[in-house]
C-alpha cells in the first residue's frame, strides 16, 4: 500500500511547496481538499474545471514529483437545515466528482450529512437512542425522506462521472458505523462506500480491525484515513464517550485524537493494515493530523515514521513454503 497525506495541515504552503513537502517525506500520494470543512487551500475547483490546460499542469505538477493525488476531498453537510450550507456542501460535491472524472482521481471523500427532525427544522438532530419512540421515527423519517434520495442521486453521478464516494464515519453524522455504511450503500449505490478512519471508530467503541473485515468483505472500502484516538478511562467515567466538552478541553475529555502510534500501539497498527492487505483493499494510507499536543510538523512526522515501519509495500510472493 502507498502512504499519503490529508493536505490540509499545510494550507499555509503554496501547491508547489505542499508538493515538495510531502516528496521529502518520502510519502506517495496527497488527498487534496476542494472546499467545505477541509478548505480549497491546494485546489480551486471553479478554475480547474473551466481550464483543461490548468487541469493539465495541475496534474503534471503531482506527476513530476512521482505522486498521485488519491482523493479529492470535500466535507460538508449538504442534508443540513441550514439551507446556505446545505447548497454550499453540494455544489462543491458535485463539482468535485465532476473534477475528479476529468483528472482521474478515483475517489472523492465527504460525509453523509444530517438533516433535521422535520422539513422546518433549524439545525440537524442526529438521534442516537431508540427510545422515546420519537428518536425512532425522527432518524426512518431522515434516512427515507432525506438520506436515501440524496445519496442515490449522487450516487448516479458518480457512477457518471466513474468516481467512487468514500463516507468518512463519522459521529454527528447519519453514516458513521459499518451497520449504516452498508444500509446506505444498499439502498443507492455500489459507488458508495467507505473513507474509513480509525480515529473515530476507537472512540465509538468499534474496533478497527472487525469494522474493515466487515466493510472490505463487501468491497466497501474506497480509501483510508490513518488518524489515532487516545480514551483516558478516568474521563470516561465521568462524562462519557459522547463527551461534549471542546476539544480544547484535552487534560479532562474522555477521548482526544492523536499521531499514529501515539493512542493505540504498532501492533494495533500494524493489525489493521494486515486486515487491510488481506481483505483486499490495496490503496492509499492516507495521515489526517489533528494531534491537539504535537505540532504540525511533529506530528506528521511521527505519523509517517510509525506508518513506515508497519506498512505493507511490495506485492506478496508465491508460497514457496507450502
Amino acid at each position: 500500500m502507498k502512504l499519503g497525506v490529508f493536505t490540509v495541515l499545510f494550507a499555509e504552503k503554496s501547491f508547489e511547496e505542499m508538493l515538495d513537502h510531502v516528496k521529502a517525506n518520502g510519502l506517495d500520494a496527497v488527498e487534496i481538499g476542494t472546499g467545505g470543512y477541509p478548505g480549497d487551500a491546494h485546489c480551486k475547483i471553479d478554475e480547474l474545471l473551466a481550464d483543461e490546460k490548468k487541469r493539465a499542469a495541475y496534474s503534471e505538477a503531482v506527476k513530476d514529483r512521482g505522486l498521485t493525488i488519491s482523493a479529492f476531498s470535500c466535507h460538508g453537510n449538504p442534508l443540513t437545515p441550514d439551507q446556505a450550507f446545505a447548497k454550499e456542501s453540494d455544489i462543491v460535491l458535485r463539482k468535485t466528482i465532476e473534477l475528479a472524472g476529468l483528472m482521474g482521481v478515483p475517489v472523492v471523500n465527504t460525509f453523509s450529512g444530517t438533516p433535521g427532525d422535520h422539513e422546518n427544522a433549524k439545525a440537524p438532530n442526529w438521534p442516537v437512542a431508540p427510545w422515546p419512540t420519537e428518536y425512532a421515527d425522527v432518524l426512518e423519517w431522515q434516512w427515507e425522506e432525506k438520506l436515501i434520495p440524496y445519496w442515490k442521486e449522487i450516487g448516479e453521478l458518480a457512477e457518471k462521472h466513474q468516481v467512487k464516494i468514500g463516507i468518512e464515519l463519522h459521529a454527528g453524522f447519519l453514516v458513521h458505523t459499518p451497520y449504516t455504511m452498508l444500509k446506505l450503500r444498499e439502498k443507492t449505490s455500489p459507488a458508495i462506500g467507505a473513507n474509513l478512519d480509525p480515529s473515530h471508530l476507537w472512540w465509538q467503541g468499534i474496533d478497527p480491525v472487525a469494522a474493515i473485515k466487515i466493510l472490505a468483505k463487501e468491497n466497501a472500502i474506497h480509501h483510508f484515513h490513518a488518524k489515532d484516538t487516545y480514551i483516558d478511562q478516568d474521563n470516561v467515567n465521568m462524562y462519557g464517550l459522547t463527551d461534549m466538552q471542546p476539544y480544547g478541553n484535552i487534560q479532562t475529555r474522555a477521548w482526544n485524537f492523536r499521531s499514529v502510534g501515539c493512542g493505540h500501539s504498532l501492533q494495533d497498527w500494524s493489525n489493521m493494515i494486515s486486515a487491510l492487505r488481506t481483505f483486499g483493499y490495496d490503496y492509499v494510507i492516507s495521515i489526517e493530523h489533528e494531534d491537539p499536543i504535537m505540532s504540525v510538523d511533529e506530528g506528521f512526522t511521527r505519523a509517517v515514521q510509525n506508518l513506515k515501519a508497519v506498512n505493507i509495500t511490495e506485492s506478496p510472493t508465491d508460497m514457496w513454503w507450502a
